[in-house]
């Protein structure tokens, strides 16, 4: 009797700690994702693939005129952009990329990890394989995927308005054929042509928020029926019927 009493009280133990365990495991760690799970918490200092991927996704919370590096080191402008995602989306805003954090990036991204307003196709009419152009396939389409979360950052900002894209990733030959320029950044698959509303200024002005270190629109040569975003490091922007 008295052993048959010891073995339940150690089962009784055994059930409350597995579910504790798994009480902690929950509070640390956001749920699964389809595209890509993060599996720490990441801050200040920190370095890591799992970096990388954040960066792609909080890179479109800039500072006016930033281009935030996706170097998989968790910087002081990293910190500064996952804040500003942290409040963008009304999350404690601490800097730091917890399973909040986590779970409101999976509820915005696709199982191909584009985020839920824009898609692969949206970013290249151009042919099915993203190849042709400055760069390698595979560079190519990552280049858009950064692209469109900046795009979604922007989208957000804007009160959730739908952004057109009317122009993504170009061959070669899909850019000789709408007569773009020799070097045009949608050969390297990081530019958007937009269209539609808001009005062009609105995107152009906006645009300096959200990480396009390229923008022209309105005023600038050939761009008064749409305005240019894209991904270059360095500044040049031209939409001077803008104040842009």
């Amino acid at each position: 009797m008295l052993r048959r009493t010891i073995q339940l009280t150690l089962s009784v133990v055994m059930v409350m700690v597995a579910t504790l365990g798994g009480m902690l495991s929950t509070a640390g760690s956001a749920q699964a994702d389809e595209c890509y799970t993060w599996g720490r918490t990441l801050s200040e200092g920190m370095s890591g693939s799992d970096v990388t991927q954040l960066q792609i996704r909080v890179a479109g919370h800039a500072a006016y005129g930033e281009v935030i590096a996706v170097d998989g080191s968790f910087g002081p402008a990293t910190k500064a952009a996952v804040t500003r995602f942290q409040q963008a989306y009304g999350l404690p805003a601490d800097g730091i990329a917890g399973p909040q954090t986590f779970s409101k990036i999976y509820a915005l991204q696709d199982p191909d990890c584009t985020p839920v307003h824009f898609t692969y196709a949206e970013l290249n009419k151009c042919n099915s394989d993203w190849s042709g152009g400055a760069v390698s396939a595979a560079t190519a389409k990552a280049n858009a995927l950064r692209t469109m979360w900046k795009l979604e950052a922007m989208r957000h900002a804007l009160g959730d308005v739908p952004l057109t894209v009317t122009s993504g990733f170009r061959s070669y030959a899909c850019n000789s054929a709408v007569g773009g320029a020799s070097n045009s950044r949608h050969l390297y698959g990081d530019a958007a042509d937009l269209t539609g509303s808001p009005s062009l200024c609105t995107l152009a002005q906006r645009a300096r928020y959200h990480g396009f270190g390229g923008i022209f629109g309105p005023g600038y040569p050939d761009h008064n029926d749409h305005t240019h975003v894209d991904g270059r490091t360095s500044r040049s922007w031209s939409a001077p019927n803008c104040g842009v």
